[in-house]
């Protein structure tokens, strides 16, 4: 059996958010609006922020960010993070110093 089999699979659902939206406050928002199960926030830069879902759950998770934060608009899902951080340079995690 793999993996997948068990956890499932998710999608990655990049938005456009207000500049102002921090992860901290982002959490609040969710927290407030009283979500049993919210997406889980991977990356949250100004002007951009990642969230992880099921498939099933991907249209839910763009009707709960549009009430979270209204100016939010989705740009788009994918299966892997690494092809979101390639279509979006600015969500490129920093390179970690060598020794």
């Amino acid at each position: 059996m793999v993996v997948k089999d068990r956890r499932g699979r998710s999608r990655y659902v990049v938005f456009e958010v207000s500049p102002r939206l921090t992860k901290e406050l982002l959490i609040k928002e969710f927290r407030s609006a009283g979500l049993r199960d919210p997406p889980y926030i991977i990356q949250c830069v100004p002007g951009k922020a990642v969230l992880r879902c099921a498939p099933k759950d991907r249209d839910n998770t763009i009707d709960i960010m549009s009430r979270v934060d209204p100016p939010s608009v989705p740009l788009s899902t994918s299966g892997t993070i690494r092809k979101i951080r390639r279509a979006y340079p600015e969500l490129k995690a920093p390179k970690k110093p060598s020794r």
